[in-house]
């Protein structure tokens, strides 16, 4: 499987593959990261980690607005929970004969 920094790379990585002739979903599985819009419209519909953009966006403008009225920075770490989004890029693994 291919884990690619973000959904552009993750296009290149299904065009790399077909191109040696590897099917994706079925001999290589390949994930992006962002959920760009229409990425669930592309042959296949890829696989992908969505961050919570909103939420940031908030936090980020809460944090400058208070650095802005003066208030004391708190000394703490945001934390963020992304979503797995499943679609047609990824498959199971391959099938072990013993």
């Amino acid at each position: 499987g291919i884990v690619c920094a973000s959904d552009l790379m993750a296009l290149g990585a299904i065009r790399a593959c077909r191109d040696r002739g590897l099917a994706v979903p079925g001999e290589v599985s390949i994930v992006g990261y962002d959920d760009s819009p229409l990425i669930a419209f592309t042959d296949p519909p890829l696989t992908t980690v969505r961050q919570p953009v909103q939420s940031m966006v908030t936090a980020a403008v809460h944090t400058l607005l208070e650095a802005i009225a003066g208030t004391p920075a708190q000394h703490s770490e945001l934390i963020f929970q992304p979503e797995f989004i499943v679609r047609g890029s990824t498959g199971s693994g391959p099938k072990i004969v013993r």
